[in-house]
């Protein structure tokens, strides 16, 4: 099977959009990106398949039949996703109910060390022997 130029596009646009709402720091965009990212696994996974008959022995001759092993990979996907999602989900609506908004915010130690990278690490602070 060819890949059509739509499900490459589509499968793109998932990934770009997936990967650019995992980098914010708020949780439900997080989550968002978390689920676009999987939509993209599954559509590229069912590319990798073969189109044809039902994957049952004695349906239709054997050169006939559809591959199963990537409808299996995607239904692992989706559960997988699914996981995810509902571990995000409960993160947000902890960090809501704590602190009244699902931001991340950076840690105390984070900032020291970034603080203390920026103090020691400038041009021309290395030793010269």
């Amino acid at each position: 099977m060819t890949p059509n130029l739509v499900y490459v596009v589509v499968i793109g646009v998932l990934f770009a959009a997936g990967v650019s709402m995992v980098l914010e720091r708020s949780l439900t965009r997080v989550l968002m990106g978390m689920i676009l990212l999987g939509n993209g696994v599954n559509l590229l996974i069912l590319l990798g398949g073969r189109a044809g008959a039902p994957p049952i022995v004695g349906g239709a001759p054997e050169s006939d039949l559809a591959d199963p092993l990537p409808q299996i990979m995607v239904l692992t996907a989706i559960v997988i996703t699914l996981g995810m999602t509902a571990f995000l989900l409960a993160l947000a609506y902890r960090s809501w109910a704590m602190a009244g908004h699902d931001e991340v915010q950076d840690d105390v130690e984070d900032r020291r060390i970034m603080l203390l990278a920026e103090r020691d690490e400038g041009p021309g602070t290395e030793d010269e022997s």
